[in-house]
Protein backbone atom coordinates (compact mmCIF):
# COMPACT_ATOMS: atom_id res chain seq x y z
CA UNK A 1 0.00 0.00 0.00
CA UNK A 2 0.95 3.34 -0.70
CA UNK A 3 2.42 5.19 2.05
CA UNK A 4 0.00 7.94 1.66
CA UNK A 5 -3.09 5.40 1.99
CA UNK A 6 -1.91 4.30 5.26
CA UNK A 7 -1.58 7.53 6.99
CA UNK A 8 -4.99 8.21 5.70
CA UNK A 9 -6.17 4.96 7.73
CA UNK A 10 -4.34 6.50 10.71
CA UNK A 11 -6.41 9.59 10.44
CA UNK A 12 -9.28 7.67 10.42
CA UNK A 13 -8.89 5.18 12.95
CA UNK A 14 -7.79 8.33 15.31
CA UNK A 15 -11.05 10.61 14.06
CA UNK A 16 -13.34 7.45 15.06
CA UNK A 17 -11.56 6.85 17.83
CA UNK A 18 -12.51 10.86 18.60
CA UNK A 19 -16.28 10.31 17.68
CA UNK A 20 -16.53 7.51 20.12
CA UNK A 21 -17.20 9.98 22.67
CA UNK A 22 -13.75 9.21 24.87
CA UNK A 23 -11.05 10.36 23.23
CA UNK A 24 -9.52 12.01 25.76
CA UNK A 25 -11.07 10.29 28.77
CA UNK A 26 -8.82 7.96 30.02
CA UNK A 27 -10.92 6.19 31.85
CA UNK A 28 -12.73 4.80 28.84
CA UNK A 29 -11.36 1.41 27.76
CA UNK A 30 -9.14 1.60 24.12
CA UNK A 31 -9.98 -1.39 22.27
CA UNK A 32 -8.00 -1.53 18.39
CA UNK A 33 -9.82 -2.73 15.80
CA UNK A 34 -8.61 -3.45 12.26
CA UNK A 35 -11.46 -4.27 9.44
CA UNK A 36 -11.48 -4.98 6.08
CA UNK A 37 -12.51 -1.31 3.96
CA UNK A 38 -15.51 -2.91 3.10
CA UNK A 39 -16.98 -3.12 6.25
CA UNK A 40 -16.73 0.81 6.89
CA UNK A 41 -20.25 2.04 6.91
CA UNK A 42 -21.11 -1.09 9.88
CA UNK A 43 -18.48 -1.34 11.33
CA UNK A 44 -18.66 2.79 11.98
CA UNK A 45 -22.15 2.57 13.26
CA UNK A 46 -21.18 -0.53 15.61
CA UNK A 47 -18.24 0.64 17.23
CA UNK A 48 -20.05 3.80 18.31
CA UNK A 49 -22.51 2.55 19.70
CA UNK A 50 -20.76 -0.41 20.91
CA UNK A 51 -18.16 2.03 22.91
CA UNK A 52 -20.98 4.12 23.96
CA UNK A 53 -22.51 0.97 25.95
CA UNK A 54 -19.16 -0.32 26.58
CA UNK A 55 -17.56 2.91 28.43
CA UNK A 56 -15.23 2.51 25.49
CA UNK A 57 -12.98 4.01 22.69
CA UNK A 58 -13.22 1.96 19.79
CA UNK A 59 -10.71 3.30 17.11
CA UNK A 60 -10.93 1.50 13.50
CA UNK A 61 -8.13 1.14 11.43
CA UNK A 62 -9.83 0.23 7.78
CA UNK A 63 -7.87 -1.04 4.83
CA UNK A 64 -6.80 -4.01 2.49
CA UNK A 65 -7.16 -7.68 4.56
CA UNK A 66 -3.77 -8.45 3.66
CA UNK A 67 -2.47 -4.91 4.61
CA UNK A 68 -4.15 -5.48 8.09
CA UNK A 69 -2.65 -8.54 8.80
CA UNK A 70 0.60 -7.28 7.92
CA UNK A 71 0.19 -4.56 10.33
CA UNK A 72 -0.73 -7.39 13.02
CA UNK A 73 2.06 -9.52 12.16
CA UNK A 74 4.51 -6.55 12.96
CA UNK A 75 2.95 -5.81 16.28
CA UNK A 76 0.62 -2.86 15.35
CA UNK A 77 -1.86 -3.08 18.13
CA UNK A 78 -4.81 -5.30 17.53
CA UNK A 79 -7.53 -6.30 19.67
CA UNK A 80 -9.84 -7.31 16.56
CA UNK A 81 -9.01 -8.19 13.46
CA UNK A 82 -11.91 -8.28 10.92
CA UNK A 83 -11.13 -9.93 7.48
CA UNK A 84 -12.84 -10.15 4.64
CA UNK A 85 -11.42 -13.58 3.59
CA UNK A 86 -11.09 -16.71 6.18
CA UNK A 87 -7.42 -16.95 4.81
CA UNK A 88 -5.93 -14.41 6.49
CA UNK A 89 -7.03 -15.04 9.70
CA UNK A 90 -6.56 -18.54 10.06
CA UNK A 91 -2.55 -17.40 8.72
CA UNK A 92 -2.14 -15.44 11.97
CA UNK A 93 -3.81 -18.14 13.79
CA UNK A 94 -1.50 -20.60 12.49
CA UNK A 95 1.14 -18.30 13.58
CA UNK A 96 -0.12 -17.28 17.30
CA UNK A 97 -1.09 -13.47 16.22
CA UNK A 98 -4.81 -14.19 16.83
CA UNK A 99 -6.86 -16.63 18.56
CA UNK A 100 -9.70 -19.40 16.57
CA UNK A 101 -10.97 -16.89 14.03
CA UNK A 102 -14.78 -16.92 13.66
CA UNK A 103 -17.02 -16.13 10.70
CA UNK A 104 -19.38 -13.46 11.00
CA UNK A 105 -20.75 -12.20 7.68
CA UNK A 106 -20.66 -13.08 3.89
CA UNK A 107 -21.04 -11.13 0.43
CA UNK A 108 -21.80 -11.00 -3.01
CA UNK A 109 -20.10 -10.29 -6.56
CA UNK A 110 -21.40 -7.16 -9.00
CA UNK A 111 -19.89 -5.51 -11.62
CA UNK A 112 -19.73 -1.62 -11.00
CA UNK A 113 -19.83 0.25 -13.98
CA UNK A 114 -19.68 3.80 -14.58
CA UNK A 115 -22.63 5.44 -15.85
CA UNK A 116 -22.45 6.09 -19.95
CA UNK A 117 -18.85 4.27 -19.71
CA UNK A 118 -20.00 1.55 -22.57
CA UNK A 119 -20.19 -1.25 -20.14
CA UNK A 120 -23.80 -2.54 -19.84
CA UNK A 121 -23.63 -6.15 -19.73
CA UNK A 122 -20.81 -8.82 -18.63
CA UNK A 123 -19.98 -9.73 -22.17
CA UNK A 124 -18.81 -5.87 -22.64
CA UNK A 125 -16.51 -6.79 -19.87
CA UNK A 126 -14.25 -8.30 -22.84
CA UNK A 127 -14.41 -5.41 -25.79
CA UNK A 128 -11.36 -3.63 -26.49
CA UNK A 129 -10.63 -0.48 -25.08
CA UNK A 130 -12.53 -1.16 -22.05
CA UNK A 131 -10.34 -0.05 -18.85
CA UNK A 132 -10.97 -2.53 -15.67
CA UNK A 133 -10.50 -2.00 -12.14
CA UNK A 134 -9.86 -5.41 -9.83
CA UNK A 135 -8.18 -5.55 -6.47
CA UNK A 136 -4.88 -6.69 -6.61
CA UNK A 137 -4.42 -10.18 -6.31
CA UNK A 138 -2.72 -10.48 -3.11
CA UNK A 139 -6.45 -8.93 -1.39
CA UNK A 140 -9.53 -10.64 -0.99
CA UNK A 141 -11.75 -8.58 -3.43
CA UNK A 142 -9.08 -9.16 -6.06
CA UNK A 143 -9.02 -12.81 -5.35
CA UNK A 144 -12.87 -13.10 -5.90
CA UNK A 145 -12.47 -10.65 -9.11
CA UNK A 146 -9.95 -13.16 -10.76
CA UNK A 147 -12.78 -16.07 -9.67
CA UNK A 148 -16.09 -14.21 -11.26
CA UNK A 149 -14.23 -13.72 -14.56
CA UNK A 150 -12.89 -17.33 -14.58
CA UNK A 151 -16.58 -18.54 -14.14
CA UNK A 152 -18.41 -15.78 -16.44
CA UNK A 153 -20.57 -18.34 -18.62
CA UNK A 154 -20.15 -17.24 -22.41
CA UNK A 155 -17.15 -14.33 -21.28
CA UNK A 156 -13.95 -14.73 -22.65
CA UNK A 157 -11.68 -14.53 -19.35
CA UNK A 158 -8.20 -14.22 -21.25
CA UNK A 159 -9.62 -10.73 -23.23
CA UNK A 160 -11.33 -9.59 -19.95
CA UNK A 161 -7.84 -9.54 -17.82
CA UNK A 162 -6.08 -8.02 -20.96
CA UNK A 163 -8.53 -5.60 -19.90
CA UNK A 164 -7.50 -4.55 -16.47
CA UNK A 165 -5.47 -1.21 -15.86
CA UNK A 166 -5.24 -0.70 -12.53
CA UNK A 167 -5.01 -3.25 -8.90
CA UNK A 168 -5.90 -1.42 -6.03
CA UNK A 169 -5.15 -2.19 -2.50
CA UNK A 170 -8.88 -2.48 -1.30
CA UNK A 171 -12.14 -2.33 -2.49
CA UNK A 172 -12.92 1.05 -1.87
CA UNK A 173 -9.84 2.43 -4.47
CA UNK A 174 -11.73 -0.06 -7.23
CA UNK A 175 -15.00 1.85 -6.80
CA UNK A 176 -13.42 5.13 -6.40
CA UNK A 177 -11.49 4.12 -10.08
CA UNK A 178 -15.12 4.19 -11.16
CA UNK A 179 -16.95 6.96 -9.87
CA UNK A 180 -14.34 9.02 -11.01
CA UNK A 181 -14.34 7.55 -14.80
CA UNK A 182 -10.71 6.34 -14.68
CA UNK A 183 -12.21 2.77 -15.24
CA UNK A 184 -15.31 1.90 -17.05
CA UNK A 185 -16.05 -1.23 -14.55
CA UNK A 186 -15.06 -3.05 -11.35
CA UNK A 187 -15.85 -5.62 -9.83
CA UNK A 188 -16.57 -4.99 -6.38
CA UNK A 189 -18.83 -6.16 -3.20
CA UNK A 190 -22.75 -5.70 -3.87
CA UNK A 191 -22.29 -3.38 -0.20
CA UNK A 192 -19.88 -1.23 -2.10
CA UNK A 193 -21.85 -0.91 -5.16
CA UNK A 194 -24.94 -0.13 -3.00
CA UNK A 195 -23.09 2.75 -1.30
CA UNK A 196 -22.34 4.10 -4.20
CA UNK A 197 -25.71 3.35 -6.15
CA UNK A 198 -25.58 6.88 -7.49
CA UNK A 199 -22.66 7.30 -9.42
CA UNK A 200 -22.85 3.92 -10.59
CA UNK A 201 -24.89 1.19 -12.21
CA UNK A 202 -24.29 -2.42 -11.45
CA UNK A 203 -24.09 -5.73 -13.65
CA UNK A 204 -24.92 -8.72 -11.77
CA UNK A 205 -22.53 -11.65 -11.23
CA UNK A 206 -24.56 -14.86 -12.01
CA UNK A 207 -24.01 -17.26 -8.85
CA UNK A 208 -21.86 -19.90 -11.13
CA UNK A 209 -19.88 -17.20 -10.73
CA UNK A 210 -19.69 -16.54 -7.35
CA UNK A 211 -16.83 -17.03 -4.61
CA UNK A 212 -18.00 -18.00 -1.31
CA UNK A 213 -17.27 -15.01 0.46
CA UNK A 214 -17.19 -15.55 4.39
CA UNK A 215 -16.00 -12.55 6.80
CA UNK A 216 -13.81 -14.06 9.29
CA UNK A 217 -13.06 -12.12 12.90
CA UNK A 218 -10.58 -12.85 15.34
CA UNK A 219 -9.10 -11.66 18.47
CA UNK A 220 -5.53 -10.60 18.90
CA UNK A 221 -3.51 -12.89 20.49
CA UNK A 222 -1.82 -10.03 22.37
CA UNK A 223 -4.72 -8.14 23.42
CA UNK A 224 -4.90 -6.93 27.01
CA UNK A 225 -9.03 -6.18 26.37
CA UNK A 226 -10.18 -10.06 25.29
CA UNK A 227 -12.88 -10.35 26.65
CA UNK A 228 -14.08 -6.95 25.38
CA UNK A 229 -12.80 -7.85 22.40
CA UNK A 230 -15.14 -11.02 22.19
CA UNK A 231 -18.12 -9.20 23.21
CA UNK A 232 -17.53 -7.04 20.15
CA UNK A 233 -16.83 -9.81 18.37
CA UNK A 234 -20.14 -11.55 19.67
CA UNK A 235 -22.20 -8.40 18.53
CA UNK A 236 -21.05 -8.96 15.09
CA UNK A 237 -22.81 -12.12 14.89
CA UNK A 238 -25.90 -11.72 16.86
CA UNK A 239 -26.14 -8.63 18.61
CA UNK A 240 -26.79 -4.78 17.72
CA UNK A 241 -23.70 -5.16 14.93
CA UNK A 242 -25.43 -7.42 13.07
CA UNK A 243 -28.03 -5.52 12.58
CA UNK A 244 -26.01 -2.52 11.45
CA UNK A 245 -24.33 -5.30 8.87
CA UNK A 246 -27.38 -6.21 7.29
CA UNK A 247 -28.49 -2.65 7.25
CA UNK A 248 -25.53 -2.07 5.34
CA UNK A 249 -26.40 -5.21 2.37
CA UNK A 250 -24.56 -7.89 4.01
CA UNK A 251 -25.55 -11.60 4.46
CA UNK A 252 -25.56 -14.04 7.00
CA UNK A 253 -22.68 -17.05 7.23
CA UNK A 254 -25.92 -19.15 6.39
CA UNK A 255 -26.18 -18.10 2.87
Amino acid sequence: MKPTATVALIALAVALGACGGGGGDNSRTRLDVAAAASLTKAVTAYARQFGDANHATVRVRFGGSDELAAQVRQGVPTDVFLSADQTQPRMLHAAGAVHTPVSFASNRLVVAAAKGGGVNSLSDLANSGVKLALGGPSVPIGKYGRFAIAHLPGVNATAVLKNVRSEEPDVKSVVAKVTTGAANAGIVYVTDANAAKAQLTTIAIPQSAQPRILYDAAVGSKSKQADLARRFIDGLRTGAGRTDLQNAGFLGTEQ
